[in-house]
């Protein structure tokens, strides 16, 4: 597969990410006490956000110019961040009617997020996990590629704290949140 079609465009011929069970330890559990920078420059503490709270967690997004790693199109559910920000982004209006906050997760840094965040114009905090301290705590799935390794792609729908929808494997990443507006 070519890394050639734009970043806010998903290939046709994309491998589709199979449920390999990693996910299915997550509802039911509490947010820990775990602090993640965000984008905004502030930490948030994620065991102590009140009210609904979604959290898409995705790999990483690219950036334009740079390539992205070899492969990339041909790991199921790995192509798609920039398209799943995007339709948060515009289906945001609607999403805060009906939640306290929306996140998106990666193991990028934050000053890589802000890129991001300001090229698109997310009206949405993005957190860092970089040091992988939610992902060792809740034990979120990852791969590896290039040496990096990554968060698999899921969605969580928070409650007061409590993790009660997750939505894994997700594909294709731009109708992600179609699933969370049907779930809340």
């Amino acid at each position: 597969m070519s890394s050639n079609t734009s970043y806010l465009e998903l290939p046709d011929n994309l491998p589709i990410p199979e449920n390999d069970g990693a996910a299915a330890h997550l509802i039911g559990l509490t947010l820990p006490n775990v602090r993640l920078e965000s984008t905004n420059g502030d930490f948030v503490d994620l065991g102590e956000l009140p009210g609904t709270n979604v959290f898409f967690c995705y790999p990483m997004t690219g950036v334009p110019g740079v390539p992205l790693p070899v492969g990339w199109d041909d790991i199921p559910g790995a192509r798609g961040c920039t398209p799943q920000a995007c339709s948060y982004r515009d289906a945001y209006p609607t999403l805060e009617e009906k939640v306290n906050r929306i996140f998106g997760v990666s193991t990028q840094s934050s000053a890589y997020q802000r890129e991001l965040s300001e090229r698109l114009e997310l009206p949405y905090e993005i957190l860092s996990d970089e040091n992988f301290a939610l992902q060792i705590a809740l034990c979120l799935p990852t791969f590896e590629v290039a040496g990096k390794k990554l968060l698999k792609r899921l969605t969580l729908i928070i409650r007061d704290g409590r993790i009660e929808k997750v939505h894994y494997p997700v594909f294709p990443s731009n109708k992600d949140v179609d699933w969370v507006l049907g779930e809340i």
